[in-house]
């Protein structure tokens, strides 16, 4: 296995969209480790934090062409013999602040609640990763949990560049706060190389992200890439230690909630055997709908099947 390290800068990065066309800047074999040092925008918040983000990030700022998202992307990274068909495992192994502060921004027409709130908003949050809190002031200190929001694979070339705000079957935006450290995810790969990429850090985030946006922030974290050519998917597909997660994604919330119920439902029939009808029953008994997220125009909402009841 060999750890190679990634700092986003303009040579490293994508900011805003997925493209099958973008050239990789790393190869690595299957097994490999990516450490990667992550820069969020902050676009929202520039003029308060200015003084604060790294050379970096304001090289990326002024030389970077910017798609039709907003998330910054180390990659792509092509892995060694991946092939359409086959499966990108990704492994989280570490995650951790770069910076001591982080932003939460709304904006109008954005959010859970765009007719509540239709203007411009943000805030600086100060970030203790030594205590492992937030301050949000006022005395709320939120717990840390960071993870990569933004990551997955390129998508169909037919698709061309495809806006990094998103999610959809090759990953993207997918803003699920159990994907962090210990959380294996699954991708199917549709180019040569699978090209993976991963970005848009978050100390910590609610399901829904009801707002528009997380604790926007730098991390610097660990992944490991291993390519599954036993493996046959369709859409992304996650375990962490105690639960399979399967996802739905759809601009309707209702559609994402039955997308990730046929998830849960084949995914019981392909592991055990289980009838459509046994799988539905068993998705009433034990498994959770959460509510990824619901401001990124395609919702998100993802299953949660104890692997205890399973066992």
């Amino acid at each position: 296995m060999v750890i190679h390290e990634l700092i986003a800068s303009p040579g490293t990065v994508h900011w805003g969209y997925y493209d099958a066309a973008l050239a990789p800047i790393l190869t690595v074999a299957s097994g490999d480790r990516l450490q990667v040092h992550t820069e969020s925008g902050f676009m929202d918040a520039m003029e308060k934090v200015r003084s604060r983000v790294s050379k970096e990030l304001l090289a990326i700022i002024e030389t970077c062409v910017k798609g039709a998202g907003g998330h910054m992307l180390i990659g792509p990274v092509a892995v060694e013999g991946a092939r359409p068909g086959d499966v990108l495992e990704v492994r989280f192994i570490d995650a951790r602040p770069r910076y001591d502060w982080g932003v939460n921004v709304f904006r109008p027409l954005r959010g859970g609640l765009p007719e509540d709130f239709p203007y411009h908003h943000s805030v600086v949050v100060e970030i203790d990763d030594a205590a492992g809190t937030a301050d949000w002031g006022a005395g709320v200190k939120v717990p840390l949990d960071p993870f990569f929001g933004n990551f997955g694979v390129a998508p169909p070339p037919a698709m061309g560049q495809v806006a990094s705000a998103p999610p959809g079957f090759w990953g993207g935006n997918l803003d699920n706060k159990e994907l962090g450290p210990g959380a294996t995810v699954y991708f199917p790969v549709f180019n040569e190389g699978a090209m993976f990429s991963i970005g848009d850090g978050h100390g910590c985030q609610g399901d829904g992200e009801s707002c528009t946006s997380a604790l926007e922030t730098a991390l610097s974290g660990t992944v490991e890439l291993r390519l599954r050519k036993d493996m046959k998917l369709t859409h992304p597909r996650a375990e962490t230690g105690t639960h399979h997660i399967l996802m739905g994604f759809d601009p309707l919330i209702d559609n994402a909630a039955k997308m990730a119920l046929r998830e849960t439902i084949d995914f019981l029939g392909e592991a055990r055997g289980m009838s459509r009808d046994d799988a539905y029953t068993l998705c009433s008994l034990a498994v959770d709908l959460h509510v990824t997220q619901i401001v990124n125009g395609v919702k998100g909402v993802h299953a949660m099947l104890p692997k205890a009841v399973l066992a």
